[in-house]
């Protein structure tokens, strides 16, 4: 999908939600799944979160504002 032409210029972010759980994978390791690294022309960002607490989700939203901003 991001390979998509008209979301070329798209940034991305990625909430690394419920890492409130024991098991949940760390944003590094989500990182590495999800292969952000070779994104070499993407403009993109992973935020922790537990949605359930509300913790991080301002942060992700506030770089994604911040981002989208800077594009237009």
């Amino acid at each position: 999908m991001l390979n998509e032409d008209k979301l070329r210029e798209a940034v991305l972010l990625v909430f690394a939600n419920k890492q409130d759980l024991p098991n949940a994978m760390n944003v590094a390791e989500i990182t590495d799944k999800l292969g952000l690294h070779s994104l070499r022309q993407r403009h993109w960002y992973i935020q922790s979160t537990c949605a359930t607490l509300g913790e991080g989700l301002y942060e992700g939203l506030d770089w994604l504002s911040n981002n989208i901003a800077n594009k237009a």
